[in-house]
């Protein structure tokens, strides 16, 4: 499903010299031993998911989506970059969609907020509020003013309907609030941390409010679960990668460009920015995630990364088959000289520019490159890219002897913010 070529990274070690401690790596993760081992119910997940919550998912989606011309998402981080990443992935960038989704909670910006309010004040709206504790500022902010304007619109038996909570299974602040006021609600489990829950009821049930296939991005996770569930770097790409990137850091490379061609996979590139940034930078270590779309950003970052100081390297996340192509068309006049593409996809066009300039990179400027390769970017496939990068990382930092399942740095600027907002 994901073809893995690292043949244009100019490797300086063998990729199978790391198998013994790819093996070590390997058991820590399936034996859940290793750093973060309560946070380890993903890589079960694919078949362990809770199929009677999956079943609800799938109606209370139904039963809302005709209310909704707005899906409001409120949450911040891993509560709705895979979220986002999917409908752009699977949908694009501009859906026929009976129901818009609007992403809030996930910034302090006044004017962001107002500017939603403003949109949303004579639509139809549904709102699905995403927090494990209910605490996390950006969006207990914003949901506590979206459900005082909700309740003023509808009132509060109608927002017992609208308003939908995924979050703790029994405690919390949120959890104490969905309660009381009788909101339907769905789990966040105690053992998937935020950034791999996209596979849980955190993405899923935006994305079948949405009306995307669900059950296929499973069915995706399951088939990942099978093709990776052997750790043999002969065989296992998500491995191959994790290995390629300790190599390449090792030879100096601290920083990866995630790049797409495809503009409706640019958020995929910020979920998986969260997943290793989150997971790796710890102790000193890991590799700085930086993401770019292409032909778009060679005409603003293409100087640096052909000319510039050699600190990173990139990763391509290419697709073979675009959800959508058309043909190039001729022109009697071919003032601007282009009839030399007429009648050529413009698929063709884009991956004869991705050929062009991975040959610039790799042979004239001398960048490392991988390159991933996906399928198409539907459904099936987006669940399987999501394993595929959640066992990637976890090896990555298993590899680094460090805990890909925590956070500690991210509570300094907490502790610093709210100090400076007078909070107890």
């Amino acid at each position: 499903m994901i073809q893995f070529d690292s043949t244009h990274a100019f490797l300086k070690e063998d990729i199978l010299s790391y198998q013994d401690k790819v093996n070590q790596c390997h058991e820590a993760l399936m034996s859940k031993t290793g750093a973060g081992n309560d946070y380890l119910g993903w890589v079960e997940w694919p078949y362990q998911y809770d199929k009677e919550e999956f079943e609800r998912i799938l109606k209370v989606a139904e039963n809302v989506k005709d209310k909704a011309e707005v899906l409001l998402v409120c949450g911040i981080g891993g509560s709705y970059l895979g979220a986002r990443a999917a409908i752009e992935m699977i949908q694009g960038l501009y859906p026929k969609n009976k129901t818009e989704v609007i992403f809030i909670g996930n910034t302090f910006s006044s004017t962001y907020f107002k500017q939603v309010e403003d949109y949303i004040k004579d639509k139809s709206v549904v709102l699905n509020v995403i927090s494990k504790s209910g605490t996390t500022t950006e969006t207990a902010m914003a949901f506590r003013m979206l459900k005082q304007i909700m309740e003023k619109k509808y009132g509060k038996e109608e927002c017992k309907v609208r308003i939908i909570a995924t979050t703790d299974k029994a405690r919390g602040t949120l959890k104490d609030l969905a309660t009381k006021e009788g909101y339907e609600t769905f789990v966040i489990p105690d053992d998937i941390g935020g950034r791999y829950s996209v596979i849980t009821a955190v993405g899923l049930l935006p994305l079948a409010i949405m009306g995307i296939d669900i059950n296929s991005i499973m069915q995706g996770t399951q088939k990942a679960y099978e093709d990776l569930k052997d750790s043999s770097l002969t065989t296992n790409a998500a491995y191959q990668y994790a290995v390629c990137r300790r190599i390449l850091q090792n030879q100096g490379k601290d920083a990866e460009m995630l790049v797409t061609y495809e503009p409706q996979m640019s958020m995929v590139a910020e979920w998986w920015k969260q997943l290793f940034g989150e997971s790796e930078g710890k102790d000193g270590l890991g590799v700085l995630p930086c993401s770019a779309t292409f032909s778009t950003d060679l005409h603003s970052l293409g100087q640096f990364i052909q000319e510039g100081k050699k600190v990173l390297f990139e990763t391509l996340l290419l697709v073979e088959h675009p959800t959508m192509d058309g043909l190039f068309p001729h022109d009697d006049d071919n003032m601007d000289n282009m009839n030399y593409l007429e009648n050529k996809s413009l698929d063709w066009v884009n991956k004869m520019a991705c050929k062009g300039t991975l040959e610039a990179h790799e042979i004239t400027g001398n960048v490392p490159n991988l390159i991933l390769t996906l399928p198409d970017m539907k459904e099936f496939t987006f669940g399987y890219m999501c394993y595929f990068f959640f066992r990637a990382c976890a090896i990555t930092c298993y590899l680094l002897d460090i805990n890909p399942f925590n956070q500690p740095g991210v509570e300094v600027y907490k502790k610093n913010m709210f100090r400076l907002l007078g909070k107890d």
